[in-house]
């Protein structure tokens, strides 16, 4: 039960947002989240990501929930993931309970380490697309 809202992309800071709704969720609100991708070493989050791992993804998360004006009529989640890995903490609890209930549908107990490792495997994808866009190829005019 999936519906596509929108899909926008920042390239200077490595952002990349998707942003889906699946009904019903929590207290009769439909859910919303909102999918980041940061670049720890990305000038503006330099600093921030040299004090702590994760930081940045928690930055990020923390912008979403300022900027959002669907926290009034839905159950909004960021998830901001870092290009590195970390992923911010209630994302991550979240990731967790959704794994959890998709546990209970399946009856497979290990379905949140799946969950996890599918997230890993996209994020090492799309860091391979990063790197693979950021070659200039000279057999190419432009």
């Amino acid at each position: 039960m999936c519906r596509y809202i929108g899909l926008h992309r920042v390239r200077k800071k490595c952002h990349y947002i998707l942003i889906i709704i699946i009904i019903p969720w929590q207290s009769g609100k439909s859910l919303v989240w909102d999918v980041t991708v940061v670049c720890p070493l990305a000038d503006s989050y330099v600093t921030s990501a040299a004090r702590e791992a994760g930081s940045v993804a928690e930055l990020a998360a923390s912008k979403k929930m300022d900027n959002t004006s669907l926290a009034a009529d839905y159950h909004f989640q960021p998830i901001a993931v870092e290009m590195h890995g970390p992923i911010n903490e209630s994302a991550s609890h979240f990731l967790t309970v959704l794994a959890h209930k998709i546990s209970q549908r399946s009856g497979d107990g290990r379905e949140t380490a799946f969950l996890f490792q599918r997230i890993s495997v996209l994020l090492q994808r799309y860091n391979s697309i990063l790197l693979h866009d950021s070659f200039v190829r000279e057999d190419c005019p432009e």
